[in-house]
């Protein structure tokens, strides 16, 4: 068994237990349980859970946790807890978080929550927060924490060896100080193993790497998670326009960014939100499953009146109906392997302008090859079946036009999407259906008209 089927089996384990906990009255048990897991662990169970269910266990939680907690949530479920929350419960969730994760829930809090956990800052953290705030959720600046350690380049390292050991604390996954002169400006970072071995009465400026790049606050989220990748990178110092240091970015933010671009990236292709609640009701589950279901229907019934103006064909020549789905399912499933591959190609930024033409060249081939491939085989088999040679013609043809149009269409949909600003995981897949189902239908039945009508 794998490490993620072992974690999976005990996650599962877990929810039985406090449901079957639930059931027998056994509230002692569920709070020494809960108080044994990680925060991000009772939230995975939270979400695992029903409303009802869910709302007891929440009540059960260690107050000291119920912040981290509503972070690790996802949205409607934490506007579910926080809606029923006291306000004296929100203020104290909200206490002794980090810039960032504060930035993150702050949002979701009501307005006298708010006005209440600012007054109860000092000028600096407000000033911090403030910072973060003026930058959007999917950007470096509203990824980043301001809680940095910072040196200064003139400084010998025994001084600052004396400074950490007087701060007496590190903010959490520090694998380096960033070094700034008077006015904050960024100029470089000193590595904690170049600072514990190399020579005391060395200064900073003489160590320190000046190679590392800073990345800019305005800067998307993807990209810096792409840039995390690259680099294998801990944490990243993080600018303004001006080179002003404004915070960090760590390992475990951009581990965030990568899950949601997963999860968004495979939800949206069914016309979902990775925040929505599995457990929701069921009228609010309907009402966002709805519209997605009536763009479908318009593209079938576009489908559909297409195969409408070859009625007399179909009633005369039955074998057609039979067969006319061939055509239209393979090139939706050729479609969507270019399609999908597209949108991960767009989504890691391998692809661009200077490869795209190589790309459609090569995707074209493949659907040509695949397309001569399967339609010789697809003949075969119907003129075995209705023993008439013309029928295996035609759907041969039928698959090899819808199997090229496939890849073409599966190449440009996210582009010309993208171009538009439509997220191509979100309509991509709706747009190729329609193109497949349209081209299939129309060149089989089109080219039985002509020839047997």
């Amino acid at each position: 068994m794998t490490d993620v089927a072992q974690k999976d089996a005990i996650v599962e384990d877990r929810i039985y237990s406090l449901l079957h906990a639930l059931k027998t009255g056994r509230h002692q048990h569920i709070w020494r349980m809960l108080s044994d897991l990680h925060p991000a662990e009772v939230a995975h169970i939270l979400e695992s859970l029903p409303p009802s269910e869910r709302q007891f266990v929440w009540n059960l939680v260690d107050l000291d946790d119920e912040g981290e907690i509503l972070l690790h949530v996802n949205d409607e479920v934490r506007a579910g807890l926080i809606r029923d929350m006291e306000t004296n419960e929100l203020i104290a969730a909200a206490e002794g978080m980090d810039m960032d994760d504060l930035a993150d829930l702050i949002h979701d809090l009501p307005d006298v929550v708010i006005r209440e956990v600012l007054h109860a800052m000092d000028k600096q953290n407000r000033q911090r927060l403030e910072s973060v705030l003026s930058y959007a959720d999917d950007s470096a600046g509203g990824l980043m924490n301001t809680d940095t350690v910072t040196v200064r380049g003139d400084v010998t390292l025994d001084v600052v060896l004396r400074y950490l050991r007087l701060r007496g604390e590190m903010p959490d996954l520090t694998d380096s100080l960033i070094v700034v002169n008077r006015f904050d400006m960024y100029l470089g970072t000193l590595s904690l193993t170049q600072l514990l071995t190399s020579d005391p009465s060395l200064t900073v400026a003489e160590i320190m790497d000046r190679e590392v790049e800073p990345i800019p606050a305005s800067m998307p989220a993807r990209e810096v998670a792409s840039l995390f990748e690259k680099r294998d990178l801990i944490s990243a110092p993080v600018v303004n326009e001006s080179n002003r240091l404004m915070g960090r970015i760590t390992i475990d933010d951009v581990v965030d960014v990568i899950r949601d671009e997963a999860d968004h990236s495979l939800l949206s292709m069914a016309g979902l939100h990775e925040e929505d609640d599995m457990f929701a009701p069921v009228i609010a589950s309907a009402r966002r499953r709805a519209l997605w279901l009536g763009i479908n229907l318009i593209t079938v019934f576009l489908a559909a009146w297409v195969v409408g103006l070859f009625q007399e064909t179909l009633h005369k020549v039955v074998a057609l109906a039979v067969l006319m789905p061939i055509s239209a399912s393979m090139g939706g499933i050729a479609g969507t392997q270019t399609l999908t591959l597209m949108i991960r190609g767009l989504a890691l930024g391998h692809i661009g302008k200077t490869n795209s033409r190589w790309l459609f060249f090569k995707e074209v081939a493949v659907g040509s090859l695949n397309g001569v491939v399967w339609a010789i085989a697809v003949a075969m088999i119907a003129y075995f079946w209705f023993g008439d040679y013309m029928l295996g013609v035609f759907i041969a043809a039928a698959m090899l036009i819808n199997l090229i149009v496939a890849a073409l269409a599966g190449f440009s949909i996210p582009l010309i999407l993208r171009r538009f600003g439509i997220d191509p995981a979100l309509a991509g897949s709706v747009v190729l259906t329609t193109v497949t189902d349209v081209i299939g239908y129309l060149s089989f039945l089109g080219l039985a008209t002509l020839f047997l009508m």
